[in-house]
């Protein structure tokens, strides 16, 4: 046997090793199933990944060059809080300062040119820093750094050089419990002054510069009750920076116009929803003057208040977004011409894009999955394409996420659908007759199955739930009945039989009938094995050591099952014609021995004796395919309790003489063979249960 790793490899003239390099993707908790299709039409080859601790289907969106467009995730501190974004050292990248609450520090991320940060530079602060800026507090022409430290009840100054920042900084007493900080020239004498809100106060301080990093004396202005985020732009357009402050403890905003001396005029209060928490200016309605957007987190909403031009908002309009949106930000996702809002949901680990329809009003987008309880996010265009991308960090992970978007509104982010339920398996088909593909699923804990339809986003209709009366883990889809409508069976593991549930074409299927097999069956899969056109069913029975054969009517019946021997505890079977003679044959994983079992179908429905091979330890997954491109049939074998994989290469009498370990994940789970990058070879996505890891082997054969 031959053992490949990922890291160094070797391809012979003959292509015996047709995977040596893989790419590595995030999933959610405890992937199950997974299945490949083009769920946007797009001539692209998609993956569904069902998440079972999640609830949740994810859909990687395919690309010939990368494979996936998903995330990359950058390290930070202990529970990042909050993320910035600025060029702090000049070479035209946009660079990325986070916040780290539980280890009173900063991460430095400096960017490069081709959309990738360094690795993080951390810099020691005060205790929970909880927000950062950045401008030219000395008037050196470099970039330094401002963090507010909510439990010091400071402002520190971190002086800059091209990025790198100085361990000797300026400690500065603010009032209690500051939240966030804002720069600005607010007298126009050209020193740069800040202001920060105390939510301990109720106040906002605000320091005027005096040159070389040096300030006056804090002015404070009273405003509504905890005030946790701010804005600073000039509002009633008389030249002058005002500020806006949200204040979370009694649900409203603060405007403070500001005066020519660097003073400002005491808040007008607007009442704007439960629980703001983050804000962002911009001209949503292409009137010219800034409007506001602020994120509702006890309402799961964004509230939109528009500018007379005076500094006077009116007209709040809330739009649904994700569970507890805590962070908002403006910029041009589309190629509209407006301006969107990218809003990040903590209370449900997404994200998602608000489309603007150039009147100020908004349509929801794709949501897209985040990391654990995400917090903060920012938006620049972080790979120099010209389109704004999104940068957001995770505060139960302790990263960040960088996705790049496409300008027509969509970035490259797996899209979650929530699931009211756990599901265990899935399969995908065209179940409504839409064009689109859509998805079933297992409900074994509450008897049921669940389909969701699929539209030309990759996102999801409501779920609509079937109670089939059995528990079941596992499901396929066939035309059984040759009426053009895509039908369901079922496994149903604790009664012995699988579940006939034919379509209506329409989405809806008709009272399921129900056919008996072998004792647990685990796994069915419908071909023609006795050749007269017709799908019939080979069903694992985990309980009998055996396979169960209904050769079917053509009609959704099936005739009393027929068993042929396997091995011990088969846990999954699969069919393909491994030997060129038109007569399907069957493979089977056998859990119990560490073997898996070929079956040649005689073409009768009938098979002949079985004949083993020794595998890894638990093979729970079987695939077969020409994997390296000889015209032979290979089989690969997912082994999960020696986390490997067996690729067997198949000579022309359908023998396997060859066999090639390649390592995986913890817990190897289900696989798909298919052609994401369609080149014409197969590659192989694999799952890890326990790792949460999508790897996707890369067919380098020639």
């Amino acid at each position: 046997m031959k053992t490949i790793n990922f890291e160094s490899f070797f391809i012979e003239q003959q292509c015996n090793q047709p995977y040596p390099l893989h790419q590595a993707y995030n999933t959610g908790k405890a992937p199950l199933a997974i299945v490949a299709g083009s769920f946007t039409n797009s001539n692209k080859i998609d993956l569904a990944v069902l998440n079972s601790q999640n609830q949740s289907v994810d859909i990687l969106l395919g690309s010939k060059v990368n494979i996936y467009e998903t995330e990359t995730i950058y390290a930070a501190g202990s529970a990042p809080n909050f993320v910035y974004n600025k060029d702090i050292n000049g070479d035209g990248n946009m660079d990325v300062v986070i916040t780290n609450q539980n280890d009173a520090s900063i991460s430095v991320l400096l960017g490069n040119a081709d959309e990738t940060f360094q690795s993080s530079i951390d810099y020691v602060v005060g205790n929970y820093p909880i927000s950062v800026t950045s401008d030219d507090f000395t008037g050196d022409s470099k970039m330094d750094l401002l963090v507010a430290n909510y439990d010091d009840n400071t402002v520190i100054l971190m002086f800059g050089i091209n990025g790198q920042f100085s361990a000797n900084f300026d400690v500065i007493a603010v009032g209690l419990k500051p939240t966030y900080i804002v720069p600005g020239d607010f007298n126009q004498d050209g020193n740069i002054d800040w202001a920060v809100t105390n939510s301990g106060d109720n106040a906002v301080g605000v320091a005027l510069g005096l040159g070389f990093g040096f300030f006056g004396k804090q002015l404070i202005y009273s405003v509504g009750s905890n005030p946790v985020a701010m804005t600073c732009q000039d509002f009633n357009s008389d030249g002058q920076l005002d500020l806006i402050v949200v204040n979370y403890g009694n649900n409203s905003i603060g405007v403070l116009l500001g005066n020519t001396d660097g003073t400002f005029q005491s808040q007008m209060a607007y009442d704007v929803g439960i629980s703001p928490n983050s804000i962002v200016a911009a001209d949503f309605n292409n009137d010219t003057w800034l409007d506001l957007a602020l994120t509702l987190s006890n309402e799961s909403s964004v509230g939109v208040l528009f500018n007379d031009g005076n500094g006077v908002f009116q007209g709040l309009v809330k739009y649904t977004v994700g569970s507890s949106p805590s962070s908002v930000k403006a910029n041009y996702y589309s190629k509209s011409g407006n301006i969107d809002l990218a809003v990040v949901n903590s209370g449900e680990n997404t994200w998602c894009i608000l489309s603007n329809l150039g009147n100020g009003t908004f349509q929801s987008n794709i949501f897209y999955v985040t990391g654990m309880n995400p917090v903060s996010l920012v938006s620049a265009d972080f790979n120099n394409d010209g389109l704004p991308d999104v940068f957001e960090i995770n505060h139960a992970d302790n990263n960040g996420y960088l996705m790049l978007c496409n300008g027509d509104g969509t970035c490259r982010a797996r899209i979650p659908h929530r699931l009211q339920m756990e599901a265990t398996w899935m399969a995908a088909g065209d179940f409504n007759t839409d064009g689109m593909l859509d998805l079933a699923l297992t409900n074994p804990n509450n008897e049921s199955i669940t389909l969701i339809f699929g539209n030309e986003h990759a996102t999801f209709q409501s779920d609509i739930t079937y109670n089939i009366s059995f528990s079941s883990n596992f499901l396929a889809t066939h035309d059984l009945n040759n009426d053009k409508k895509l039908d369901l069976v079922v496994v149903n593991n604790k009664n012995n039989s699988v579940s006939v549930l034919l379509g209506n074409g329409d989405g809806t299927f008709q009272k399921a009938r129900t056919f008996k097999t072998g004792s647990r069956p685990t796994s069915v899969v419908v071909d023609d094995f006795n050749n007269d056109n017709k799908p019939d069913l080979a069903v694992s029975n985990l309980g009998a050591g055996n396979i169960s054969i209904l050769i079917g009517y053509g009609n959704g019946t099936f005739r009393s099952q027929r068993m042929f021997g396997c091995g011990a505890n088969p846990y999954f079977v699969i069919s393909n014609d491994l030997n060129h003679d038109n007569i399907r044959d069957l493979v089977v994983a056998n859990e119990g021995e560490n073997t898996i079992s070929i079956l040649f179908g005689s073409g009768n429905a009938t098979f002949q004796a079985q004949i083993k091979y020794s595998v890894g330890r638990k093979p729970t997954y079987v695939l077969s395919g020409d994997f390296n491109n000889d015209n032979n049939m290979d089989i690969a074998v997912v082994n999960q309790l020696s986390n490997d994989m067996f690729l067997m290469l198949g000579d022309e009498n359908a023998k396997f003489p060859e066999q090639i370990q390649y390592a995986t994940d913890n817990t190897p789970g289900p696989a798909v063979a298919y052609d994401p990058n369609q080149d014409g070879k197969l590659d192989i996505a694999l799952l890890s249960e326990v790792s949460n890891k999508l790897d996707v082997l890369i067919n380098q054969c020639e």
